[in-house]
């Protein structure tokens, strides 16, 4: 594996290169200390199998460069890693086409769940955010509790599903193929365009299955059907679609 981490603190760049590299010996993480060099290296060398991203750089808004990676590289996962544990933060990253979200102050056990999922194919977040529940708009104050915990801690009654309320298995959803793929590439922070395109069929057709996906997971916007995905397959260890 391949990993550009772009963070313009040199300490942090550094231990997060140690982290990576102590992961396997067929890793090969390569550090930027901006937005400007991280697009430099891209365009010498786009072979990247994954770029982790922080928000909070010099010379660029993370949330604009997070959104031209996506857009320049669509199959090139990018994962944040930021200082920031607002809700708001993670909602917005995931909605901008980012597979994952992982605190800094997360746990090295943390980071390596993380990185193992995206580079699975799955999406990351961090766990109290399912807990939390994914239905409500975020506010500014929203933050994610408990990062530095490798283990979710129990709900409390009153968050705690009640056994009709549990996550349900993608198998048993009841998706058709074409659904199951339109949002496998919707995981992947693909637009309407994009997923059209790969898959060989209208926009309208393609914004025709989101809509169906949307309703069999019970959500209302692509951002809470990642969630709703991501949940289902960290609770019970399964693997999206595709």
């Amino acid at each position: 594996m391949k990993a550009l981490l772009v963070d313009d603190h040199p300490l942090i760049l550094t231990a997060l290169q140690s982290v990576i590299s102590g992961l396997g010996s067929d890793i090969v993480v390569d550090g930027v200390d901006s937005a400007a060099a991280a697009r430099t290296r891209l365009a010498e060398d786009p072979d990247y199998d994954l770029v982790l991203l922080d928000l909070a750089l010099g010379d660029a808004d993370g949330f604009d460069l997070l959104q031209e990676l996506r857009q320049a590289y669509p199959a090139l996962p990018v994962v944040v890693v930021s200082a920031s544990e607002r809700a708001s933060d993670v909602i917005r990253a995931i909605d901008l086409g980012a597979m994952g979200f992982v605190p800094k102050r997360s746990s090295h056990a943390q980071l390596t769940e993380a990185l193992q999922m995206v580079m699975s194919g799955g999406l990351y977040v961090p766990p109290m955010l399912l807990g939390a529940g994914i239905g409500g708009e975020p506010t500014e104050s929203d933050t994610v509790p408990g990062v530095m915990q490798i283990e979710p801690p129990p709900l409390g009654p009153a968050a705690r599903a009640e056994p009709h309320q549990q996550a349900t298995s993608l198998e048993s959803l009841g998706l058709t193929p074409r659904q199951a793929e339109v949002l496998a590439l919707l995981l992947k922070g693909l637009p309407n365009k994009l997923i059209a395109r790969e898959l060989k069929l209208s926009v309208e057709t393609v914004k025709d299955h989101v809509a169906a996906v949307l309703r069999t997971l019970g959500v209302h916007t692509r951002t809470q059907a990642v969630l709703a995905v991501s949940q289902m397959t960290q609770d019970g260890t399964r693997r999206p679609p595709g």
